[in-house]
């Protein structure tokens, strides 16, 4: 029963966030599976750590299909994705804690610049109703 309640719980949120919201779940989603993976690796549980470094280079991959190439920007985003997924492969073969640690770090610092333009976003939203 509680199961079941929790699934339904997360499938709502998820069908009614914003796209925003959505997108910081990804990034949170892929920090996990990062954290996972290193977890996994100091237990020397190779099987889970490629499972979950797989997990996290599904959503890096997810984000590079998604990247609208008609701006700029969009190249910058894709070599910095492009970076991270081979970065995650390298651990991966390697079995290398360092460069887990790097993926991570990457992640996070993009994720903490969604939650900076999703923030001034709000304010800015806020802001226009405000004067209307």
């Amino acid at each position: 029963m509680q199961r079941t309640a929790a699934h339904a719980y997360s499938n709502n949120k998820l069908g009614t966030a914003s796209q925003g919201d959505l997108t910081l779940m990804l990034y949170n989603g892929a920090i996990k599976y990062c954290n996972l993976a290193m977890d996994a690796l100091r237990k020397r549980d190779y099987a889970q750590c490629n499972d979950n470094i797989h997990k996290t280079k599904n959503i890096i991959v997810h984000f590079r299909e998604q990247l609208d190439r008609k701006y700029e920007v969009a190249k910058d985003f894709d070599m910095i994705y492009d970076y991270i997924y081979w970065v995650l492969t390298q651990a991966n073969v390697n079995k290398d804690m360092e460069m887990l640690e790097e993926a991570l770090r990457r992640i996070r610092e993009i994720r903490d610049t969604w939650v900076e333009v999703m923030r001034i976003a709000k304010k800015e939203n806020s802001s226009h109703i405000q004067q209307i």
